[in-house]
């Protein structure tokens, strides 16, 4: 299992790519607060705290994080409970 954590033009934001397919075909995934998904993990991942909201597509998932949030609090739960998954 491997996820790797990479950086995008937004500060608040961190893409974590895997080497198997998360989502199958070519319907991408979001959930913003309130809302939930019917994939299991992008609703583990908005329960942790300082998520604000996650963006999910075939082997990545964007995970926006509160403007309070460091990620260095944050990236090895992101990642932890991705591999929680399989991936």
């Amino acid at each position: 299992m491997s996820v790797r954590a990479e950086a995008t033009p937004n500060p608040n934001a961190l893409k974590f790519t895997s080497d198997k397919l998360i989502f199958e075909g070519t319907n991408s995934f979001s959930v913003m607060p309130g809302n939930k998904s019917e994939h299991a993990i992008l609703n583990d991942l908005m329960e942790l705290d300082g998520v604000d909201n996650v963006f999910g597509y075939q082997n990545f998932i964007t995970v926006n994080k509160k403007f309070e949030v460091e990620w260095d609090n944050l990236t090895q739960t992101v990642i932890k409970v991705i591999e929680g998954y399989g991936y």
